[in-house]
């Protein structure tokens, strides 16, 4: 049986954390004159007084090294508890949201998938919009922390390919980790705060520079406006924004070895360049396109049109500048497509993620080149690291189930009185974490808000199994897990 004493000690410190997290919304509020302050002071009590008893009633079981059992249903234990907590402030507010749509826009913030249920955000209290961003801030984080630690250790999706000297193969964590929650948290803090001064020179006020760094460098979505980055017609504020929702993309290990002395780890790392090349190809194609139809009136706008709206796809982030829906059937499959995508290993993005693309083409052409010749012997190796017949496995294994969750997931929806087109997008942009989905009821300009409780529940699952690469869920489920 799994001791679950410090996997629910560990879930109280988050908690605690999440409880300290509060406190900053209510300060926003009270600096603002609000009246909803009370509302984070209130929530931040009940999650300290639910963290602290279970933190304190499971000391006994506090460890420094968890199994890989443990490892797994912490992992889902860890952040359904803090989307749980994350809730609260939704719930009690003054233009407070109903049960079902509080925890869809926790777990869409949590999850950093940027899909909401709220409107009329130019008017909303600065300290309900600030916890928003701050979920998603903290959720990139979190993301970024489980991808390099968790992951490589538990081998999901072929993650085994990116392990640190944070994590062994003899099945546990070890507390060295702690080294790389440090270098994560400094550098995610210093991109969140050059994103902030440099949307400040460009013209945002304070708050909405604030809160568009945070959601940037988290590739995230949230706005505090309704027509999302568009309502900054500023182009130097959206090339600054495509530029640092790719930031956000890049793996955060590439930027721990540069600022430990390797100057060319982030150019010489395989999945960066692929990752920028593939944008650039995408971008330069379809900004060339836009500048032949009504809707850019030079190349530069064509380009600057393309750029954002397809990073922000591509990324997971959710930004929009334009309804690209209204661009025609080439830009709706064209952003479709993107939402599988994704972005790089081990960065805050979401969906299936570029390196498994890549190794999954090198494996197509190395069974091309097995047809030609039987007999030829081909080793595949990725930034240097040869990839196992176990990785392979682990990552088709990985798509296999990915392409059966979209596909249930969008019937489902279906089957709950959704078009064929929201159904479809919804699938898609839950698992893959993007935001906004096709269509007039989620597309870039519309919010899930009009969708049944019933979606929205189903959706919110979807945002947890893609942010959490599925298995670390879905293992949940496999009795002998629990047999052990």
């Amino acid at each position: 049986m799994i001791d679950f004493r410090p996997i629910l000690n560990i879930c109280g410190m988050l908690l605690l954390i999440m409880a300290i997290a509060m406190i900053f919304p209510a300060l926003v509020d009270i600096a603002d004159k609000n009246d909803d302050a009370g509302v984070f002071f209130f929530s931040s009590a009940i999650t300290s007084f639910i963290g602290g008893s279970l933190y304190l009633a499971t000391r006994s079981g506090k460890t420094e090294e968890l199994s890989r059992r443990q490892a797994f249903a912490l992992t889902t234990f860890a952040w359904v508890s803090v989307s749980l907590a994350g809730s609260l402030p939704f719930l009690i507010y003054g233009n407070s949201l109903a049960l079902t749509d509080a925890i869809f826009e926790s777990v869409s913030g949590i999850t950093t998938t940027g899909a909401t249920v709220m409107s009329g955000l130019d008017t909303q209290p600065v300290g309900i919009l600030f916890w928003r961003h701050l979920l998603q801030w903290i959720g990139g984080i979190g993301i970024i922390l489980m991808a390099i630690i968790m992951l490589p250790f538990l081998g999901v999706g072929g993650m085994q390919l990116f392990e640190t000297e944070s994590s062994e193969r003899s099945g546990r964590i070890v507390p060295r980790a702690r080294q790389f929650v440090v270098y994560i948290s400094v550098i995610y803090s210093g991109l969140t705060f050059i994103a902030m001064m440099v949307y400040l020179v460009l013209g945002m006020g304070a708050f909405d520079a604030l809160c568009h760094a945070m959601s940037s460098i988290a590739t995230a979505g949230f706005s505090t406006h309704d027509a999302s980055f568009g309502y900054f017609e500023s182009p130097a504020l959206q090339w600054a924004g495509a530029f640092f929702m790719l930031a956000g993309a890049i793996p955060f290990v590439a930027y721990i070895r540069f600022v430990r002395g390797h100057k060319d780890a982030i150019y010489k790392d395989v999945q960066v360049r692929g990752f920028l090349g593939f944008l650039l190809v995408v971008i330069v194609c379809f900004g060339l396109w836009l500048t032949t139809t009504p809707h850019a009136s030079s190349l530069e706008e064509g380009l600057r049109m393309a750029a954002f709206n397809i990073v922000s796809v591509v990324t997971t982030t959710g930004f929009s500048t334009e309804d690209y829906t209204l661009w025609g059937t080439t830009s709706i499959g064209l952003f479709f497509a993107l939402m599988f995508v994704g972005g790089c290993a081990g960065s805050t993005t979401g969906g299936i993620k570029i390196y498994r693309h890549q190794i999954l083409w090198a494996s197509v052409r190395s069974y091309l080149r097995q047809l030609i010749s039987p007999h030829r012997m081909d080793v595949q190796n990725y930034g240097g690291i040869q990839v196992t017949r176990e990785v392979r496995a682990s990552i088709l294994a990985f798509l296999a189930v990915f392409v059966g969750v979209f596909s249930v997931t969008a019937v489902v929806l279906a089957a709950m009185g959704l078009d064929f087109v929201t159904a479809m997008s919804a699938s898609a942009t839950a698992i893959n974490n993007v935001g906004p989905g096709i269509g007039d009821i989620i597309g870039p300009k519309g919010n899930f808000a009009p969708l049944p409780d019933g979606a929205k529940w189903v959706l919110s699952g979807a945002m947890l199994l893609g942010r959490l690469e599925l298995f670390t869920v879905l293992i949940l489920f496999e009795p002998d897990f629990w047999r052990g």
